[in-house]
C-alpha cells in the first residue's frame, strides 16, 4: 500500500495531477479542495494517498489532509458509492461542511453536488451519521446551536450559497436571536 508521496508537481489537469517522485511520475486523482490548495507546477508537496486496485487497473488518489482521506475511505464503504462519487462529494463540500450536513441531516446540501441524487444523498446521510463528527472539525456546540442553524437555513433558503451564508454567520454575535440574526446577516450580505 502506498500511504504517502512527496515530490514535485509535474502536471496539474483537474482533477488529476502528476507527482514526480525520484523521476517516477505518479498520476493521482484529487478532490478539488486539495487541487486548489496545491502549490504550482515544479514545487514540492506531500500528499496522503489511497491506492485502489481493481481488475481494470491501479488507481491512486491524493489528499492534503488526513481528514479528507478518512472521509474518502468512509464514502467508499457505502454501497453504490465509487471513487468518482466520493471525489465529487469532497470537491463539493469540505469535510467540516460534510460533517455538519450529516449531523443536521441536510439533504439539500448534498443534492447540490453534481452526480448526487436524492436517494444517494439519503443513503449518505444514513451511512455517515455519527462517523464524521470527530474528523469534521465542527465543534459540537456550533452544530447543536439551533439558532445558528435556523439563521443558516434561512439564508440558504433565500438563495445564498454556503460560503456566503457561513461568512455572514461568523460575523454575528454569539447570543443573537434568530430574527435579529437573519436581519443582521442580510444587511451584511447586501454590502458585499
Amino acid at each position: 500500500m502506498i500511504g504517502r508521496l512527496t515530490g514535485l508537481i509535474a502536471e496539474k489537469n483537474p482533477p488529476q495531477i502528476v507527482l514526480d517522485v525520484g523521476g517516477i511520475g505518479y498520476e493521482l486523482d484529487v478532490p478539488m479542495s486539495t487541487f486548489y490548495n496545491l502549490p504550482g507546477a515544479g514545487e514540492r508537496t506531500t500528499l496522503l494517498t489511497h491506492l485502489a486496485v481493481r481488475e481494470d487497473g491501479h488507481f491512486l488518489y491524493g489528499f492534503l489532509s488526513e481528514a479528507e482521506r478518512f472521509a474518502f475511505r468512509l464514502l467508499l464503504k457505502i454501497s453504490g458509492i465509487g471513487a468518482r462519487t466520493a471525489l465529487a462529494v469532497l470537491s463539493g463540500l469540505s469535510v467540516g461542511d460534510l460533517a455538519a450536513a450529516v449531523t443536521r441531516q441536510e439533504i439539500g446540501r448534498l443534492i447540490k453536488i453534481p452526480g448526487i441524487g436524492k436517494k444517494t444523498a439519503e443513503r449518505l446521510l444514513l451511512e455517515l451519521k455519527g462517523k464524521l463528527a470527530e474528523v469534521g472539525g465542527a465543534a459540537p456546540g456550533v452544530v447543536a446551536d439551533t439558532v445558528r442553524d435556523d439563521i443558516l437555513n434561512a439564508l440558504l433558503a433565500l438563495g445564498y450559497n454556503d460560503k456566503e451564508a457561513n461568512a455572514a454567520l461568523k460575523q454575528l454575535p454569539a447570543d443573537v436571536a434568530t430574527a435579529d440574526g437573519i436581519r443582521q446577516a442580510l444587511k451584511l450580505l447586501s454590502k458585499v
